[in-house]
């Protein structure tokens, strides 16, 4: 049941990387986002991702984290984009 629970979660919380990734696509500029908040959330999950290979907790959550991390990568893509953006304006 843990393993549900964790699974909702990180599902719940995951579904808003698409949805901020479309915005600052159709954005194009990188105002508004922080760099060091999606540090942190991506620190996060990479320590979520750590515990359970230490923790022996090894499990299809797993899958979950790693799905969360990738759209996290766009989303680290399209600020890199939207700089690049910026700094042309400029």
């Amino acid at each position: 049941m843990a393993a549900v629970l964790e699974a909702i979660m990180l599902v719940c919380f995951g579904l808003s990387w698409p949805i901020n990734a479309m915005k600052a696509w159709k954005a194009r500029t990188a105002a508004g986002t922080s760099w060091m908040f999606l540090a942190l959330i991506t620190l996060g999950y990479v320590a979520g991702i750590t515990a359970k290979f230490v923790g022996g907790t090894v499990n299809w959550v797993l899958i979950v984290y790693f799905l969360n991390l990738a759209a996290l990568a766009a989303n680290w893509i399209i600020f890199a984009r939207n700089k690049a953006l910026d700094a042309k304006k400029a």
